[in-house]
């Protein structure tokens, strides 16, 4: 009997641990997500008042455009699954919001697995057409750097934005309330 509680204690002590790893995880993404944003617009709004004061006094930056596409696809991409987690996508809130408890608890698990789905096929895609770029060999024009690797982003924000949804279907799972996403819980929240 005392060898099935010490096997107990490990296993409350191993949940604990991927609790904590899960969270760890998560923090660090969500980090990773709000400073590439703050970091992907202000170099984008930086760069581009560079490039239009260097016009007007000399010539323009040479490289302004490559840097500008890159910070337009990274912070596109980053913000697929920063939506995702806070969702602010689009739904179609006045329909669904009038809806029952149980037709809103089902939809949002029909909305999660389909939008979840959709994510994981296009990382899938994305993949296949980064890996398509990298065996063309194409080096962008100014900075010579081979242009797949502004593509990298793209099937890691839709595999990000996947299990975002996957954890919006756990968190309906493990909850009572509905979550329209793992961190929102029913109406938009008011910032301010």
């Amino acid at each position: 009997m005392n060898d099935t509680s010490h096997a107990g204690d490990g296993r409350r002590i191993t949940r604990r641990r991927m609790r904590a790893f899960g969270r760890m995880v998560e923090q660090g993404l969500e980090r990773f997500e709000v400073w590439s944003l703050c970091i992907g617009v202000g170099g984008l709004a930086l760069l581009l008042i560079a490039n239009v004061v260097a016009r007007t006094c000399f010539k323009s930056l040479y490289y302004a455009e490559e840097i500008t596409e890159f910070l337009v696809i990274f912070t596109t991409f980053v913000g697929v699954s920063y939506a995702v987690r806070r969702a602010r996508h689009i739904r179609m809130g006045a329909i669904f919001d009038a809806l029952p408890y149980r037709a809103q608890k089902t939809m949002i698990f029909v909305i999660s697995a389909v939008s979840g789905g959709v994510m994981f096929i296009m990382a899938g895609l994305a993949f296949r057409y980064l890996m398509h770029a990298r065996m063309q060999g194409h080096l962008t024009p100014a900075l010579r750097i081979p242009y797949w690797f502004f593509l990298v982003i793209v099937p890691l924000s839709f595999l990000s934005a996947g299990m975002q949804y996957i954890r919006t279907i756990v968190k309906n799972i493990t909850e009572h309330a509905v979550w329209l996403s793992p961190e929102q819980q029913g109406e938009y929240e008011t910032e301010g």
